[in-house]
């Protein structure tokens, strides 16, 4: 199969911890950070969108790449939250990236998942010999109404994979999915905000999908979790990633590394893509991977992968998922009102 060729990210700087939420509604800030095992979560700035970070993310990958943009054949940029109804997304991240205009682009819509549903159409793209590289992303700056659960969680972020057979640095092993008709969670056209179903979050949505795909791959290739040295999967909250992985047979020490929720929250499609990024910072050449994503809806991808040497010459060419979580600047809920655009005119 395919494999990567080059990988960025991108995670805004601004951050508001839980307890400056919890404040203004009169929540138990200690209960929530335990309860879900989450801190603080990334805000986009009044400047940055869905395509601010994905054109970021795509250049830096293009950075670890080191291909010419215009070899691109595809791109696929995953989101439920495109700053246009209709107005793709991919075309502006193409030109941002200086990419040629013979290629195929498209935005995804997938809740959580669409970034990692980008990766396998790009995958299958480049293993049929129909383009030499495709870029799939997946980034978001996800939605909360003010005063739900969702606002706890609900942060901003993404990360891009540049696609190819050669010069790679981890190669596809396999991949599958798992899908339902569960809606746990969902959105009108013209409401600004998700509504979720309370009692399918976990099951029958997350666990059920995730489980689903992942048992799937373990059947398909004859593993378990023992045979990967990392484990990551989709991360609403830090909670339900910690459980699912302990239920599918990973320790603590495999997964820690994909680990990213409790520090920028929930970047929905950005999440399981910024997650294998971060574990792709450190893996050495031999380690295996098992990436599984989820979206609302409900389906999960999951991914076998294999680290190669050639990931030592290139991860240090790009900023690694650790400069953007570390790189914060605080505000308070106002400001983080203002900049999601909660003030809204009757």
């Amino acid at each position: 199969m395919a494999g990567i060729v080059g990988y960025g990210v991108y995670i805004p700087s601004y951050r508001i911890k839980v307890e400056e939420i919890a404040k203004v509604w009169g929540d138990d800030s200690n209960a929530i950070s335990k309860g879900l095992i989450v801190n603080e979560k990334s805000v986009p700035g009044p400047d940055e969108d869905t395509a601010t970070i994905a054109v970021e993310a795509s250049r830096n990958a293009l950075r670890r790449s080191k291909i010419n943009p215009k070899d691109i054949g595809a791109i696929y940029v995953g989101s439920e939250s495109h700053p246009y109804a209709v107005k793709p997304t991919a075309t502006i991240v193409s030109e941002a990236i200086e990419a040629a205009p013979d290629m195929t682009a498209a935005d995804l819509e997938f809740a959580c998942k669409a970034g990692t549903a980008g990766m396998q159409m790009v995958i299958g793209l480049v293993d049929s010999n129909m383009v030499k590289y495709g870029l799939a992303i997946g980034a978001d700056t996800s939605q909360g109404a003010p005063g739900d659960a969702l606002e706890y969680t609900a942060s901003a972020g993404g990360a891009a994979y540049i696609i190819g057979k050669e010069d790679t640095i981890a190669d596809f092993d396999f991949t599958c999915s798992f899908t339902t008709d569960t809606p746990d969670f969902y959105r009108r056209e013209g409401k600004p905000y998700p509504s979720h179903g309370g009692r399918f979050t976990g099951e029958p949505a997350f666990f059920k999908h995730v489980q689903g795909a992942t048992n799937r791959l373990f059947e398909e290739t004859g593993t378990t979790a023992k045979d990967y040295d990392y484990g990551v999967f989709h991360q609403p909250n830090g909670k339900f990633y910690l459980k699912v992985g302990k239920i599918l047979g990973f320790n603590n020490e495999q997964i820690k590394d994909g680990l990213l929720t409790p520090n920028i929250g929930n970047t929905y499609s950005g999440a399981t893509p910024l997650g294998l990024a971060s574990i792709l910072d450190k893996a050495q050449g031999g380690d295996k991977i098992l990436a599984v994503s989820y979206g609302s809806g409900s389906g999960s991808d999951a991914f076998a992968i294999t680290v190669n040497d050639e990931i030592d010459e290139r991860r240090d060419l790009a900023p690694k998922t650790e400069y953007f979580v570390g790189n914060k600047i605080y505000v308070d809920y106002s400001i983080y009102a203002k900049y999601k655009g909660k003030l809204r005119m009757s």
